[in-house]
């Protein structure tokens, strides 16, 4: 245990190269091989360079067997709460516990327009981040009454309760 009052990882923040998808899967597989905990992936959807970041995490969960798998981070913009709830607790249950969720607030703001979102002024970004923390907690609780009912919120749980890293800091999942 560190002084974070939780174990440090390590692993590898590998590049999504469009340009030779195996070999980015191959790195995942060696990540794993070395003996490092975790890999993770840039998330970059307007970048035609780079392969997409769900589905390569899907694909490497798949391939590897104990390694931990995340985004580094996943663009909020471009990714609705609620549908990136129900994505992020199917990966984390076909992973048996191995999917880490990692949000950002947005940057590259001519690639996230582009891609059909609107561009937010810092404040707003972390408006949205926090309000979209809500949502992520609101479809993982099983609690929650008929009146708290959202799009997805028939979503299903993570199967391991872990901290989610937010633009570098951490906030607890809802239990």
């Amino acid at each position: 245990m560190s002084e974070y009052g939780h174990e440090l990882r390590f692993g590898s923040f590998l590049t999504p190269s469009v340009h030779d998808p195996d070999q980015v899967v191959a790195l995942a597989e060696l990540t794993e091989a070395a003996g490092l905990d975790l890999v993770t992936f840039q998330d970059h959807p307007y970048n035609a360079e780079f392969l997409d970041t769900w589905t390569l995490l899907s694909w490497v969960a798949a391939r590897t067997q104990r390694l931990r798998i995340s985004g580094n981070v996943l663009s909020l913009p471009l990714r609705p709460p609620a549908v990136l709830a129900r994505a992020a607790a199917s990966l984390d249950r076909l992973s048996h516990g191995r999917f880490e969720l990692g949000l950002g607030a947005g940057a590259f703001w001519d690639g996230i327009e582009g891609m059909g979102a609107r561009r937010l002024t810092a404040g707003q970004g972390v408006a949205a981040l926090r309000e979209a923390i809500d949502v992520l907690r609101g479809v993982w609780d099983d609690r929650a009454g008929p009146h708290d009912r959202r799009a997805g919120r028939a979503a299903p749980r993570p199967r391991l309760r872990r901290a989610a890293a937010v633009a570098g800091r951490q906030v607890r999942r809802a239990r």
